[in-house]
């Protein structure tokens, strides 16, 4: 594996971002891209705005210059934040101003075809179909997550040091995972954990302990762990700099069956078959092809039940999404977890996933955690 170094200037949200994206509008033959609270806003602008029932909206004409209109009483909070050093306008309304209006009465005249922000609340988006009668909308995703899930140097490092701190979080597990405690138990352990290794906030949680790591997304429950159990702990946070993490290990507390064993010599065969193909060119089906295939040759093809995995950046789940029927091609900078799966209902699962970077001429794992199966004290 090949490594991104670490940026001379770890610039996460750099003035250029939002004129790339300008560019982007206009050659989309687009008149403008509005932007509410979300992923794609911070990562435009740096602004992590709330998302409130007033308007917050950064504003990319083709033709002209950008403009953020916020509240009145949020406009401290979006100067005082990597917004305010952008050069961008900053425009506040008051409680009885009409910010959709105004935003219409400043597009340019003739606006025909806008895009929003994929996770626009549609009350927001229907506002601005009355604010803009005639015109259509369609989705900034079409535009942003081309330019998102390229990754620079400087996000490769935030990822990278989230990859460290959830880690961190997996090397302790030993200190929690024990017969007789449950699995709430656990996780509430977990939680704190993942704060205390250098997270803003806890994404998700899921201790899959016995027949329950047979549900990809099964999260917790009241049942409590016995010796011999398998265990499937898939978490993630997210860090004061807005990048995501997300791992998952299988431990077993104390020897796990003879089964368990041979299920997860076939995942670990697969995930790291994955992780070793990862190179540009190769298609987000290809990879996936390469651990479903060693998985249906061991006899589990029907208990690999979801795709191989999906971006990360500011979102847990973005754009590329490692599936069957994707012919995108991989490129330097793209983010992705790597997490086949066999799932043998009513009897027990494992997950096996790493965040991996594709390089110029190769892949780096973010997660470097040993892959063996981990049995822990019964």
């Amino acid at each position: 594996m090949t490594h991104i170094k670490e940026p001379a200037a770890g610039d996460l949200f750099p003035p250029e971002r939002v004129e790339t994206a300008r560019n982007a509008v206009e050659a989309a033959g687009l008149d403008a891209l509005l932007v509410t609270p979300g992923a794609d806003l911070r990562y435009l602008t740096g602004y992590q705005a709330m998302p409130l029932e007033r308007l917050t909206c950064l504003v990319v004409p083709a033709r002209g210059e950008p403009f953020l209109v916020v509240p009145a009483l949020e406009k401290p909070a979006a100067e005082a934040s990597p917004a305010g050093a952008l050069g961008i306008e900053i425009t506040a309304f008051a409680e009885t101003d009409d910010a959709y209006e105004l935003i219409a009465r400043r597009l340019p005249p003739g606006t025909r075809r806008f895009a929003v922000d994929n996770h626009m609340w549609a009350e927001k988006l229907l506002a601005f179909q009355d604010a803009l009668p005639g015109a259509q909308a369609g989705l900034a995703g079409d535009v942003l997550s081309v330019l998102r899930m390229r990754k620079s140097a400087a996000e490769v490092a935030a990822l990278r040091r989230a990859g460290e701190a959830i880690d961190r979080v997996h090397r302790r597990m030993g200190e929690w995972l024990r017969p007789g405690r449950t699995e709430r138990e656990v996780a509430r352990d977990i939680a704190d954990a993942i704060v205390e290794a250098g997270h803003a906030q806890v994404d998700f949680v899921i201790v899959g302990s016995g027949p329950n790591g047979a549900s990809p997304h099964h999260e917790v429950s009241d049942r409590v762990i016995r010796t011999g159990d398998p265990v499937v702990v898939d978490i993630g946070g997210t860090t004061a700099e807005g990048y995501c993490s997300d791992s998952t290990r299988v431990y077993a507390v104390g020897e796990p069956p003879a089964a368990f064993r041979e299920l997860y010599e076939v995942l670990l065969h697969a995930q790291t078959a994955q992780t070793d193909a990862i190179r540009p060119g190769i298609t987000a089906e290809e990879l996936d092809a390469v651990g479903r295939d060693v998985i249906a040759a061991a006899g589990y093809g029907e208990h690999f039940i979801h795709r191989t995995g999906h971006g990360i950046g500011l979102e847990s789940h973005e754009e590329p999404y490692i599936v069957a029927g994707s012919k995108r091609a991989l490129e330097p900078g793209m983010a992705f977890s790597v997490e086949p799966g066999i799932y043998l209902p009513g009897s027990f699962g494992a997950r096996i996933e790493d965040i991996a970077v594709c390089t110029e001429d190769g892949g780096e794992r973010l997660n470097l955690t040993g892959r063996d199966l981990v049995v822990l004290p019964g």
